[in-house]
Parts: structure tokens; sequence; C-alpha cells
């Protein structure tokens, strides 16, 4: 079909295609790089409990995922929300200058950042709040009741105010790319699918249901965020409750 071949996206996978040849010839892209870690300063900061996985078999979840959009009423526990993030970018070792995580990332540059509209969660305000790696502890950016505009600006999907809490994942793309050029967009989609899938394995094995969430107006949401776009920008969701 002609207009693939014609379209942005096909131009993105031609021009950053490997081959033999380019390795040696292609022009190595000066791209300055971004600070490792996202911190804000200045906000109220909530502890996490310590995760707690549970005995339940990665095989069991593997089998029973599926993407659950309906839930009922009630409050996510507080532990069950640290395991999720923990799962998610929790870190599992350290290797030198690197944190390594439960998720893989191409060079360990970790170009994706976790944020979480927080609906109804034992022990948080409802609000927006970023999760911060190192210290395993979420900043709260706004607080109030977010899900329904959340929701708007992801198209009206119903999931993102009905769950106990949504994931919003962004990329601050310079991480990866100052390494691998503009190759690297690769990787970092790559990354949010790690995180995602490990988020989404966790909760079948906590008993709860969740829903990856593609469609979305993208700098819509990075408004919500307060994100610019450009250096910083929102890439994929998931909504995660208690299922009906």
């Amino acid at each position: 079909m002609p207009e693939y071949r014609q379209s942005p996206g096909y131009g993105y996978l031609e021009l950053s295609k490997h081959t033999r040849q380019e390795l040696f010839e292609r022009k190595r892209e000066q791209i300055a790089p971004a600070e490792p870690f996202k911190q804000y300063q200045g906000v109220e900061i909530f502890e996490l409990p310590s995760p707690s996985p549970g005995e339940f078999s990665l095989w069991s979840a593997l089998e029973k995922r599926r993407s659950i959009r309906k839930y009922q009423e009630g409050a996510l526990d507080l532990e069950d929300l640290s395991t999720l993030l923990w799962a998610g970018q929790g870190i599992t070792a350290r290797l030198g200058n690197y944190l390594l995580r439960t998720a893989p990332s191409a060079g360990a540059l970790y170009p994706v950042e976790t944020y979480i509209c927080v609906n109804h969660v034992k022990g948080l305000p409802q609000g927006l709040f970023h999760y911060n790696v190192p210290f395993s502890h979420l900043a709260l950016l706004l607080k109030g009741e977010y899900g329904r505009e959340l929701g708007e600006r992801a198209m009206g999907q119903p999931m993102c105010w009905r769950a106990q809490v949504v994931f919003i994942w962004s990329a601050i793309p310079r991480r990866t790319m100052a390494k691998y050029g503009s190759r690297g967009i690769r990787y970092v989609f790559m990354d949010v699918a790690h995180i995602c899938q490990n988020v989404l394995l966790s909760a079948e094995a906590l008993g709860l249901g969740a829903c990856p969430i593609g469609a979305f107006f993208d700098d819509e949401v990075n408004g919500l965020l307060g994100l610019d776009g450009q250096e910083e920008t929102v890439i994929y969701m998931a909504s995660v409750g208690i299922p009906r």
C-alpha cells in the first residue's frame, strides 16, 4: 500500500535502521544528555511501604492477564500501590552509578518517568503524583480529583476516573538519544512496554484489574502534568483498579 510507505512512521523506521555500512558511515548525532533522575523540590512527599509481592505464580499471571476496564468502588491498599510501582521501576541492584531495575532499559539509561493519578488509595489524597525512583516515594504535584479530567484528555475513556489509580508514563528522550541517536526512540518505546507489562502482570498477581491506554491527546495530558511535550512527553498510560 503506497500510503504506508509515504507515512512519517515508515520514514522513521527506514531512517533509523541499522546496516553494516551505515554503522561506519553515519555521522554521530550530537545530542546533549539529560539528568538520570527527575526530582521535584518543595512539594509534599509521601513515603511508601515496602512492596509485598506475595506468592502468586508468574505463570498464572501470564495465563490469566486480560485488559480489565470495569472496576468496583473502594480504595486500593497503599501497600499494593507500592508493589505495583516497584514492579514497574523498582531498584533491584547497583552497578557503579547505575541503579538497575525490575524492567530492562537500553544502556541502563531509563528514559521513562512514572506519574500516577490517584482516585482512591488508602493513605493518599486524591491527586497527581510523581514516583521518585531512587528514594521510592511519591511527590504530590496537584491535589484534587483529576480522574475525570484525565479521562477527557484520554478521549473520554471512563476507566481513568473509575479505576483506583492510573499510571502515566512519560519519556525524556535525551537520556537515551544522547548515546544512541535517533535509533534511541525505538528503545524508549521498548522500555515503557517492559515497564507496563510488569505492572499489568503484578496487578493480576495482586487480584487487581488493569488496562493499558495508548489513546490520548498527548499535549493535553502533558499540560495536566506540567510537561513541555518536547524535552519530556507522555507516551503511555494504564488504569489499575478493583475488578468487578
